[in-house]
């Protein structure tokens, strides 16, 4: 299987697979890679560095992205339930509609990126990252984002049903319309720029 980057079609990577479930890509340079529809499932693609990707609609279901490089990728529309991208850097990228049940964050920086509609329930956010993030219309049902930084992010219309918000930073927030029932929003920061 050849990978290629996505405008310049330039061969980033050539393997035998002509599938990339499972593969180890750790520290692979994939920078600009078209990986769209890509089934990534169980790929250990930790450290790698796949900024600016074209990863939409694949399946990264269980896969490893432990401090992964992904600054304005695409991953509209994929999966990447159970995935572990603790520590990725996902800034501004682009996971609108992408299914991230029970993924883990922590620790992630995930500022200016674009969640919208996305499916995060049961997703640890804990530490992470989140200022000027776009999380309306999200799903956040018993997502963990404690110590989260939510400044000025926008989770109007969010389901945030049982969601932990203990300790989060929603300073600057926008919460207009969102779900709160059974959320714990004990030592959260809520200021005057909060809205409800």
């Amino acid at each position: 299987m050849k990978i290629l980057h996505r405008t310049t079609g330039e061969l980033l990577l050539e393997t035998e697979n002509t599938y990339l479930s499972g593969a180890d890509l750790s520290r692979a340079d994939l920078s600009g890679a078209d990986l769209s529809g890509a089934d990534l499932s169980g790929a250990d693609l930790s450290g790698a560095n796949l900024s600016g990707a074209d990863l939409c609609g694949a399946n990264l279901f269980s896969a490893n992205l432990y401090g992964a490089d992904l600054f304005s990728a695409d991953l509209s529309g994929a999966d990447l339930s159970g995935a572990n991208l603790s520590g990725a850097k996902l800034f501004g990228a682009n996971l609108s509609g992408a299914d991230l049940f029970d993924a883990n964050f922590s620790g992630a920086n995930l500022s200016g990126a674009d969640l919208s509609d996305a499916n995060l329930s049961d997703a640890n956010l804990s530490d992470a990252n989140l200022s000027d993030t776009n999380l309306s219309g999200a799903k956040l049902y018993r997502a963990k984002l404690y110590r989260a930084k939510l400044y000025r992010a926008n989770l109007s219309g969010a389901n945030l049903s049982g969601a932990d918000l203990s300790g989060a930073n929603l300073s600057g927030a926008d919460l207009s319309d969102a779900n709160f029932s059974g959320a714990n929003f004990s030592g959260a920061k809520i200021t005057s720029s909060t809205r409800f």
